[in-house]
């Protein structure tokens, strides 16, 4: 929350502007949610148990940037975030995923983003063990035996390990004690210890970048026993034992570049309190979450519109109410409380309409933003003003071929002018519409690349009209435009 404690409104909105076109109103609303959750942290404490974040209902057709700010909502403040779709979910008693699973996704998102957090804090005292195993690797048997290592005369005893379990010592024989070290070898000693010094000077200087060693890995592959049909359901074979079954490791040949990453990423694993880590995330979910839900308007019931009583609709309202309203959901972490989570739902509603939504639920989402239809010259911004602009991401593509792609001011009038009419006379599908026209425009260039002839091209209007003359009109654009 540190970022955000430093950013008001006006400045979140900055940032959403440069990746969203539009919809000032619904940016102003996520920022004020947002700057609230930093009020609120800064009361006593007995008052801010009370003060409940306000979720917020986006009301607007598809394409036209709900998600997105949504989830840019969530990288400006590093919070767990999750997207769930509303029809994925069925009533209890139906078959389908049940809505309990949202808070148990959001909180494994924030055990991934605590995690990467906690290991980045890991890295500098990780790279040092790191340089330490990778010129063990390449000085064979030049290393101490660590101190958790099993020692050889037991390696061949499959039940070692049963005595770091309390208790079981007495039923395990005990093992004679490591042969004493011959020290009569001072002179390997030295010359050893001068090689590791060599190598360890090469690898800084970055001599050795491209050698190839054997490294071990961890294998993460997962040992588990469904033990039901329940998504959660399972238990690792490896959690049988807790700590006292060594984990498995495999060898791999790696270039030292790429060792140096897993190796990092393995030594820093190391390195963490999971049990901190587990604290710390889901306390983060708990008061930090986001979760958007999207396509809410496709569980409204509406009894106009010609479908039954809608159970399984109406159902999964009253599932997700109370996980709304604040609740305790047990996960394999433990129990989470959604009290503090902000709730941010989204549908076009061109069908139904808010109200179609139970009252409870209805009043659980007491902000709401009409997010408005892209105009002609919207379209035309999101061709070329954001970070990521989809102008910008094909001339990109394109530029790894040896192709140097330019669009004239008159093209980008000409690709917006055809999308809005095409939302307006047919299926308004937003912003959508430009990925179609996009790429069905630069179909025939992308097809013959790489080629010398085309290291230089430039898309104008007449190339606009040319591509399309003979199979759209500002009328029948659906035969062409999906």
């Amino acid at each position: 929350m540190s970022e955000l404690a430093s950013m008001t409104p006006r400045q979140i909105v900055e940032e959403l502007d440069k990746y969203i076109i539009g919809q000032d109103s619904a940016k102003r609303s996520v920022a004020i949610a947002l700057r609230n959750r930093h009020r609120r942290n800064q009361l006593p404490d007995e008052m801010k148990e009370e003060v409940t974040p306000k979720n917020i209902l986006m009301i607007g057709p598809t394409g036209c940037g709900k998600t997105e700010i949504a989830r840019r909502l969530a990288r400006i403040m590093k919070a767990p975030f999750v997207k769930v779709e509303a029809t994925k979910f069925t009533e209890v008693g139906y078959v389908g995923r049940d809505v309990d699973s949202i808070i148990r996704d959001l909180v494994e998102a924030s055990i991934h983003l605590t995690k990467q957090n906690k290991m980045a804090e890991k890295y500098e005292m990780a790279d040092q063990m790191v340089e330490e195993l990778i010129i063990d690797a390449m000085i064979p048997g030049s290393s101490s035996t660590p101190a958790n290592s099993v020692p050889q005369n037991q390696q061949n005893n499959p039940f070692a390990f049963l005595q770091n379990i309390p208790g079981m010592g007495q039923y395990i024989p005990p093992q004679n004690q490591q042969p004493q070290q011959d020290n009569t070898n001072n002179s390997d000693d030295n010359s050893t210890q001068l090689a590791r010094e060599q190598v360890r000077q090469q690898l800084r200087d970055g001599l050795l970048e491209e050698q190839v060693i054997d490294i071990d890995v961890v294998d993460n592959t997962p040992n588990t026993i469904d033990v039901g049909g329940n998504e959660n359901m399972s238990i690792s074979i490896g959690n049988i034992f807790g700590g006292a079954v060594p984990p498995r490791t495999k060898k791999r040949k790696v270039k030292v570049k790429d060792a140096r990453k897993i190796l990092r990423d393995q030594e820093a694993q190391k390195l963490l309190d999971m049990d901190q880590v587990t604290s710390e995330a889901v306390e983060n979910a708990e008061q930090n979450g986001i979760v958007f839900i999207d396509e809410i308007d496709k569980i409204a019931d509406d009894s106009s519109y010609g479908r039954g009583p809608g159970v399984s609709r109406e159902g999964v309202q009253r599932d997700i109410l109370p996980i709304v309203e604040g609740s305790v959901v047990n996960t394999k972490y433990g129990p989470v409380k959604t009290d503090h989570m902000l709730f941010i739902g989204a549908g076009a509603f061109h069908v139904s309409k808010p109200t179609d939504l139970i009252p409870e639920l209805q009043g659980r989402f007491p902000i709401r933003v009409e997010l408005d239809s892209l105009t002609k010259e919207d379209l035309r911004n999101i061709l070329t003003v954001p970070k990521n602009a989809l102008i910008k991401q094909h001339k990109m593509l394109l530029a790894t071929e040896g192709c140097d792609l330019e669009f004239t001011d008159d093209a980008l009038d000409e690709i917006a002018e055809i999308a809005y009419i095409s939302n307006e006379t047919n299926e308004n599908i937003g912003a959508r519409r430009l990925h179609t026209i996009m790429e069905k425009l630069l179909e025939d260039i992308s097809f013959d690349l790489p080629d010398p002839d085309l290291s230089q091209v430039t898309i104008d209007k007449d190339y606009v009209l040319d591509k399309f003359k003979d199979k759209v009109s500002p009328y029948d654009l659906d035969k062409y435009l999906l």
